[in-house]
C-alpha cells in the first residue's frame, strides 16, 4: 500500500508544481521554499526498498544516477525560468519552453535508468522517484531563491535592461 500512496503523491506533487510553474507567479525569497522537498524526502527515505538488498552496489548506482538527472532537472528548470521585478518591487516568474524541453528530457532519462534497472533484475520502488522529485524541488528552489537575491540587489534604473525584461506583463494584476 506504501508505493501506491508514495505513486499517489508523486502525481499530484508533480501535477500541482509544473502546473503552478507556467503560470506567472509572484516569488518571495522569505518563504519556506525547502518544506515540501523536506517532507518529498522524508516520505521516501521512511520506506525501507529504497535499495534493492540483492542488487545492492547496481542498485546505488542506478540511485545515484536517478538523483544526479533530478538535481541537473532542477537546475535546468531554474535557470529557465524567466524572472523580472516589476516597478513596485515585486519578483515575478514563469516557467518558459525551454522548461519542458528540460522536464521531457530529465523524464526520457529517468525511463532509460528505470528500463535499465529493469533489464538488470533491479527491485526498484516509487521511494527513488520520491527522493529524485524532492531533490529536483530543492535544487530549484533553493536556484530560484539565489536568482531573486541577484536581482533584487540590481537596482532598476529607467532605461536599464534585466533578466526577463521582454516579458509581457499580465494584464489580470491590479495596480493601486
Amino acid at each position: 500500500m506504501s508505493g501506491l500512496i508514495d505513486a499517489l503523491v508523486i502525481v499530484v506533487v508533480a501535477a500541482l508544481v509544473i502546473a503552478r510553474q507556467f503560470r506567472t507567479s509572484r516569488l518571495d525569497a522569505d518563504r519556506r521554499w525547502w518544506l515540501l522537498p523536506g517532507i518529498l524526502a522524508v516520505m521516501a527515505l521512511r520506506g525501507p526498498h529504497l535499495l534493492d538488498p540483492r542488487h545492492a552496489t547496481a542498485s546505488a548506482l542506478i540511485l545515484g544516477a536517478e538523483l544526479l538527472v533530478a538535481l541537473v532537472t532542477g537546475a535546468g528548470w531554474a535557470w529557465t525560468t524567466r524572472i523580472w521585478v516589476e516597478p513596485d518591487g515585486a519578483v515575478w516568474s514563469k516557467s518558459t519552453g525551454a522548461s519542458v524541453a528540460v522536464w521531457l528530457v530529465g523524464i526520457g532519462l529517468r525511463v532509460g535508468l528505470f528500463a535499465l534497472g529493469a533489464l538488470l533484475g533491479i527491485r526498484q520502488d516509487s521511494s527513488a522517484l520520491l527522493l529524485a522529485l524532492a531533490g529536483t524541488l530543492l535544487v530549484r528552489s533553493a536556484l530560484l531563491v539565489w536568482r531573486v537575491g541577484s536581482v533584487h540587489r540590481t537596482p532598476v534604473h529607467e532605461g536599464t535592461a534585466y533578466y526577463g525584461e521582454q516579458v509581457a506583463r499580465s494584464a489580470w494584476k491590479e495596480r493601486v
